[in-house]
């Protein structure tokens, strides 16, 4: 490819997408860059402090139950008090809490203190995901989801590399410089990234007589959520999925080690999977954006389940690469087309509490992973283990096709939205105007009309686009 093809290629992947998502994308990229304390925190409680492996598991697994808790607290938040308030306060308590950690001394101190470190620092990811949605068109979402995770990648690539270095000069540098710059992604945050959650919609006429959907006035509650049974198919799709990946950090190392493979051989690797992301994300990106996410997340856990199932048959660190590239492609596959499709099954007004039950699924994975890979490992063998990953992909390709297939144009788009009233930030001159389908309720008046959400889908049983709601 000439140097003209990858300039013209590499404008085409970051045109078109507002400047309050490039901020929100830097603040992104900042806070990853300094994500040191995940990658470090086993080896400083070990070695620097002298505490056992068990209660480093132990710390370990309190940091993943703040992020369970998180999830949900954090997408209840972003939709009650806003997107941009969420994210200040939980990455300013992201900071405080980080540098509290790098004092702790105590045992009980620092298990108390890693659960709200997990808390705060994942309190935002909701927010971060329904904020892109909000300000984003929806043609270009796919492609801004695969921007942000590129920045997660590279970021934590980065950030890995540098922790080893960091620790050796001095384990607390390593707090405090996260501390820092989880602050500064919140003075971006404070300072360029206007607030972006939809304005209250219009109660629909008959709403009165109890014939609207509650989303359509913007009353979704987490109970809207947990009774939402195709979206909590996705969900339990979704943890098939990450349960799967999670193998990659804890289920590999230990396979590895088991067949004689030095860690270096693991960091090896496992360095395939942070590399394929940074050089091939985008360029995959502008392939699968525009094609059918069925078939995109169907071939993506078929080639995660089948590629940590290739693991059992490896015995060089050449082939457990090749293994990694493998799931390393269906991972890059998935992430931006899964985070897009629950976009797409959110009412507007409910944005944070969807994205933060979809955020559930993989830090719930992130909790019972551990415990799969090492019961398995150890009662039947690692070869059982990939054989496992390899029939959960199975499972979630058979779940996401029986899935799509009842989700058909006509079903979507009886599905009722919360309105199309989300403001435009400043600066995108109504960029993601929200597109709006009228659908008529039979037990209500024949003149009542919900509208419907930005993805613009219409009712194939004829109905049209009557109205157009652009929020002002």
């Amino acid at each position: 490819m000439s140097a003209a093809s990858l300039r013209r290629a590499a404008r085409e992947a970051v045109s078109g997408l507002p400047r309050e998502f490039w901020w929100l994308w830097t603040s992104t990229l900042v806070n990853r860059l300094g994500a040191f304390v995940a990658t470090f925190m086993a080896l400083y409680l070990t070695l620097d402090r002298g505490y056992s492996a068990s209660y480093a598991g132990l710390v370990a697994s309190l940091h993943g139950l703040g992020g369970v808790v998180a999830s949900l607290g954090g997408g209840v938040m972003a939709d009650r008090f806003g997107r941009r308030p969420t994210l200040l306060i939980a990455q300013s308590a992201t900071a405080a809490s980080v540098t509290l950690l790098g004092f702790a001394r105590d045992p009980v101190s620092i298990a108390a203190v890693a659960f709200l470190v997990g808390m705060a620092s994942n309190a935002s990811r909701p927010a971060v995901q329904a904020m892109m949605a909000d300000i984003v068109r929806p043609e270009d979402r796919v492609r801004a989801f695969s921007l942000n995770y590129w920045a997660i990648n590279l970021g934590f690539a980065v950030s890995s590399s540098a922790a080893g270095f960091i620790a050796e000069f001095s384990y607390l540098a390593g707090f405090l410089i996260e501390a820092g710059m989880t602050l500064a992604c919140a003075i971006v945050v404070f300072l360029r990234v206007p607030e972006s959650r939809p304005a209250a919609a219009p109660t629909p006429h008959g709403a009165a007589h109890g014939t609207a959907h509650p989303a359509a006035s913007g009353a979704v509650r987490l109970s809207t959520v947990l009774r939402d049974g195709r979206f909590m198919s996705v969900v339990g799709l979704s943890f098939l999925v990450a349960l799967v990946f999670q193998q990659g950090s804890v289920g590999l190392p230990i396979a590895m080690g088991r067949s004689g493979f030095a860690p270096a051989d693991y960091g090896l690797a496992l360095a395939v999977n942070g590399l394929l992301i940074v050089a091939l994300q985008i360029p995959l990106t502008r392939l699968i954006e525009h094609r059918d996410p069925k078939r995109l997340l169907v071939v993506s856990s078929l080639l995660a389940g089948y590629g940590f199932g290739l693991t059992a048959f490896a015995g060089s660190v050449g082939a457990f690469a090749l293994a990694v590239c493998v799931w390393t492609l269906g991972e890059m596959i998935n992430a931006p087309t899964q985070t897009g499709l629950v976009v797409r099954l959110s009412p507007v007004h409910g944005r944070g509490r969807y994205q933060g039950v979809y955020s559930l699924s993989w830090s719930v994975a992130a909790l019972v992973a551990p415990l799969m890979s090492g019961t398995v490992i150890d009662r039947l063998g690692a070869a059982w283990l990939w054989g496992a990953c390899a029939a959960l992909g199975t499972a979630a390709a058979l779940g996401y096709g029986t899935l799509m297939r009842r989700l058909p144009e006509a079903d979507r788009g009886e599905r009722v939205r919360a309105a199309g009233g989300a403001e435009d930030a400043p600066g995108r001159a109504g960029d993601a105007r929200e597109g709006a389908d009228v659908l008529r309720d039979a037990d209500a008046a024949t003149d009542a009309a919900v509208p419907m959400d930005a993805d613009g889908l219409l009712d194939a049983e004829g109905r049209t686009a009557g109205a157009q709601a652009h929020a002002g």
